[in-house]
């Protein structure tokens, strides 16, 4: 198995033809997905290609779901706590922040998730979800 860094998913996924090392490392992300037999992307890794995909290629949280669905379709890529990021992604598409909801998918097993951010609460709040994130 070959674990997989932001930077190959995001060469696989976005086409970029007015970056020169883009249009070189592209064909070369494309082979890496093509010929591996097993690979393995981190939750950490999800994390960062989304700040990557909006800060940078300005995808919407519609888009970067499907980016993120593709891939966790894919059946020779294992996402690590797919079910997790997946929940998560249907909560961004919704409006919360995709950490945000990374974090609370994470805390399942939690009663509640404290934070001094008041959006996130909110946002949670509104979207009835658990646990139940409180504002310090």
């Amino acid at each position: 198995m070959i674990a997989l860094d932001t930077n190959v998913i995001a060469r696989f996924y976005v086409d970029d033809p007015d970056d020169l090392e883009a249009v070189k490392q592209r064909p070369v992300a494309r082979q890496v997905f093509e010929s591996a037999n097993a690979l393995f992307v981190p939750q950490s890794v999800v994390l960062e290609l989304e700040w990557v995909l909006r800060a940078f290629y300005g995808f919407s949280a519609s888009q970067f779901a499907s980016v993120v669905r593709h891939l966790t379709g894919l059946k020779h890529v294992t996402v690590e706590s797919r079910t997790s990021v997946i929940a998560a992604l249907d909560d961004h598409v919704k409006g919360l922040d995709f950490a945000d909801a990374l974090h609370l998918r994470a805390s399942q097993s939690c009663e509640a998730v404290v934070s001094f951010d008041r959006k996130f609460s909110q946002r949670a709040g509104r979207l009835k979800l658990q646990p139940l994130v409180r504002s310090l």
